[in-house]
């Protein structure tokens, strides 16, 4: 399984998104540290769920990084998020 489809995967089981955008992007980063040939370093995430009702954006973000530890610590090397509560743009 990719990468990113991991990421797809535990994201879904644990915040269940109304919406879910993970978005490759390591070829923008070539040549940069951390990235690998074959790309799968680099990720741009957009997750709405109604699970971040309430929370502030570093809470957010500690819960996206709880769930994808395993990924950050051994397969990706930069994640940015844009992470929402349902209703909010």
């Amino acid at each position: 399984m990719s990468v990113g489809e991991d990421i797809k995967r535990k994201l879904t089981a644990a915040f269940a998104p109304v919406e879910l955008i993970v978005e490759d992007e390591s070829a923008k980063h070539a040549g940069h540290a951390g990235a690998r040939a074959g790309g799968e370093t680099h990720f741009h995430v957009r997750v709405v769920s109604s699970a971040f009702a309430g929370l502030n954006r570093i809470e957010r973000q500690r819960r996206i990084y709880s769930v994808l530890a395993d990924e950050m610590h051994e397969r990706v090397h930069a994640l940015s998020l844009d992470v929402k509560a349902v209703g909010e743009g």
